[in-house]
């Protein structure tokens, strides 16, 4: 009978490492987006030891700063970088303008963990100054894929989108792409399922909830509601979070990507200079984050989402008041309130 007990526990503790093995914990592990446009943020090495410090795997960079990739190196944090705006007419010009751009900010720094190059940010039609790029996303993706391809790197390549490309996006189903964006967005999709590289889309339910405060309830914005959403089909929904990602599946799945996985690659609350902000909305929305970004939302159940929080420190020179506030750590390394990873 001993012996019997004795095999039956081991082939349960057998089948719980093989549970273990296939759930997808490291796509839970939450990152911060270090942005960089203040005048007293500490060192970049510090920053790194910060990261390190308080466990925080994963790091999103708008541009390859020299000084933030040197004190990466080694670090094992694993690093989305920015191929900034600027820069795509060059790059989208020529596969060689290209080549010199991955071997100067990705091949010269070995010891940094690349995860994603996110090909421009927030570039759409409907963008001001950012409608001027539009032509140049799609070919310096397919330039820098090409480059990351011949050097045999496993950096998937993108690029970062905004909610603003959605023309539809409640209920979370009917999500679809603008019509007046479809040119550009959908081939866009096309490269993305080709390579197996995710969609990086910046989600800020705190955008929704201020601009449509007369329908959508702060709790349900700030993951604390008790009741949800019920939309129409029979799914609820709790929080405006997983509704926004799901609208953003259901657009891909319109453009041909069905495949394409969404990396969120920022979000966050504002804790002063607008309207609903506070340390403690800010510390109920992130905190609640880390949580819910581990479960999967009603299109993906069970499928962590990659989530990276904006930002690590808020930034003195951004305006309105309001973007300069987004930090978990004031620039002199204190967290701003308690918050774990």
């Amino acid at each position: 009978m001993a012996g019997t007990l004795s095999q039956f526990s081991s082939s349960i503790a057998i089948l719980a490492l093989l549970l273990i093995a296939t759930l997808d914990f490291t796509a839970a592990q939450t990152g911060v987006c270090y942005g960089r446009l203040g005048n007293d943020l500490p060192p970049e090495s510090d920053v790194v030891g910060l990261f390190k410090q308080n466990n925080i795997q994963r790091m999103r960079i708008y541009n390859p700063d020299p000084a933030a990739l040197q004190a990466l190196g080694g670090s094992n944090i694993e690093l989305t970088v920015g191929v900034a705006n600027e820069d795509l007419p060059s790059i989208a010009a020529s596969q060689s303008n290209a080549d010199t751009w991955v071997q100067t900010n990705i091949k010269s720094y070995p010891g940094v963990k690349f995860k994603y190059i996110a090909v421009g940010n927030e570039i759409s039609p409907l963008r001001g100054e950012s409608s001027q790029y539009v032509q140049y996303v799609l070919p310096a993706m397919q330039n820098i894929h090409n480059s990351i391809s011949s050097a045999g790197l496993g950096i998937r390549v993108s690029t970062a989108v905004d909610m603003g490309l959605l023309g539809t996006s409640y209920p979370p189903d009917a999500g679809a792409f603008r019509s007046d964006v479809a040119s550009y967005i959908n081939p866009v999709v096309g490269f993305l399922a080709k390579t197996g590289a995710p969609l990086l889309a910046n989600v800020y339910p705190y955008f929704a909830y201020v601009g449509n405060k007369a329908q959508i309830d702060i709790s349900y914005a700030l993951f604390t509601s008790s009741s949800g959403v019920p939309m129409p089909g029979g799914v609820t929904y709790q929080n405006l979070f997983y509704a926004m990602v799901d609208a953003m599946y259901a657009a891909l799945e319109k453009s041909g990507g069905s495949s394409v996985e969404v990396v969120v690659s920022e979000t966050g609350w504002p804790s002063a200079g607008g309207d609903s902000t506070s340390v403690d909305n800010a510390r109920v929305y992130n905190t609640n984050l880390l949580q819910r970004v581990q479960s999967g939302t009603p299109k993906r159940p069970g499928k962590a989402i990659e989530t990276y929080i904006f930002a690590m420190f808020d930034e003195n020179q951004k305006s309105p008041e309001y973007e300069k506030n987004w930090g978990i750590f004031h620039p002199n390394k204190e967290l701003k309130y308690p918050i774990k990873f």
